[in-house]
């Protein structure tokens, strides 16, 4: 007899989603992969891929005692890599973009997934982390505007997010990296040109990011716990360490993001930001006009940006004329428990690469 005919009302099968932790020589990577490991729904779905560089013997014990919950890989070229004698400090850079990109490569080229979530050895997860890249999955696929998912949200901090509204995202114009997701495609496309050093800069400037955003949450679906990297701890003190990192579990697969989707986002966020009454930050500082609810603070140039930034405690630093979590110009932030927008003037026609 034939074998039964498919049923056409069968469940589409969720796609497999691997999670690459890329690794070095934090034996504190346990840390991470213990999070990743208790929080995902399923080890067939979301395999665990642990690409170590660096050869260190007590990490890669750590990553072997996880036994077959983790899949182990070695960055086979340990070797220095020259650089110009400038770069000498930076070598460690240029180690973990070389890291990157065979880690990326073997993801995509050998074990050849359609999509992957990267994380780096120092991040921990959110109860809701693998709900969320798998609600967004299908939104990356279908928006051509967006070129990454992240868990990440650069001005974080306890204060400064609403943690009412833990399942807010938005489009951002910034890479945040910090746990983020990209498809084969976007591979297929970087790998060609990746950069020697600084991968992350690189991919915040325009002919890499090319327009596209990505979304990003209201409350961070990671954190960093690594102090001791190779940029030495410049952002965690003042920063890093003070994100606040989502603990309430939000059932992202049954929301409709649509919302996120470039038309739609544009006929609804814009809207809703310059419709904002306009206050001075003066008013904002000393905790006036509480009564008109969200409020926008408008800036004009880079040094209007960094001075409102610098004041209210948002992170000022702008890559190739982006602000870090800003979309269109415009940063959305919590301020003394109200939604302020700081936002660039209506007729806002695009970055100035010269701001940094």
């Amino acid at each position: 007899a034939a074998p039964p005919a498919p049923s056409s009302a069968a469940a589409p099968v969720p796609p497999v989603l691997p999670v690459l932790v890329l690794a070095c020589d934090r034996s504190s990577v346990r840390r991470c992969l213990d999070k990743l490991l208790r929080y995902r729904p399923s080890a067939q779905r979301f395999p665990v891929i642990v690409s170590q560089d660096c050869g260190h013997a007590e990490t890669a014990r750590v990553i072997a005692s996880y036994g077959d919950a983790v899949a182990h890989i070695r960055q086979p070229d340990l070797s220095d890599i020259p650089v110009p004698p400038e770069h000498r400090k930076f070598q460690g850079y240029y180690r973990i973009a070389r890291h990157y990109r065979w880690a990326l490569g073997q993801v995509f080229r050998t074990f050849r997934y359609r999509a992957a979530i990267v994380v780096e050895d120092d991040l921990e997860v959110a109860p809701d982390f693998f709900e969320y890249f798998e609600a967004a999955l299908p939104l990356l696929r279908a928006d051509r505007t967006l070129w990454c998912v992240s868990a990440w949200n650069d001005n974080g901090r306890e204060q400064m997010v609403d943690v009412s509204q833990a399942e807010l995202l938005y489009r951002t114009d910034f890479f945040p990296g910090l746990g983020w997701l990209l498809l084969a495609e976007l591979w297929d496309e970087l790998e060609p040109k990746w950069p020697r050093a600084f991968w992350d800069d690189w991919m915040r400037q325009p002919e890499q990011r090319r327009g596209r955003s990505c979304v990003r949450p209201e409350v961070s679906r990671t954190v960093t716990f690594g102090r001791k990297g190779v940029s030495h701890g410049q952002f965690f003190d003042q920063y890093l360490k003070f994100i606040k990192l989502n603990d309430r579990f939000v059932p992202f697969t049954q929301l409709d993001l649509s919302y996120l989707k470039k038309d739609e986002y544009e006929r609804s966020f814009l809207p809703r930001v310059y419709s904002a009454p306009e206050v001075r930050v003066e008013e904002l500082q000393g905790n006036r006009r509480r009564d008109l609810g969200a409020v926008r603070l408008q800036y004009r140039g880079r040094d209007a940006f960094k001075a409102f930034a610098k004041a209210l405690g948002l992170m000022d630093d702008l890559k190739s004329g982006v602000p870090r979590a800003g979309y269109r110009g415009i940063v959305s932030f919590v301020y003394r428990g109200r939604r302020v927008y700081l936002a660039p003037p209506q007729d806002w026609t695009g970055y100035d690469p010269t701001w940094s």
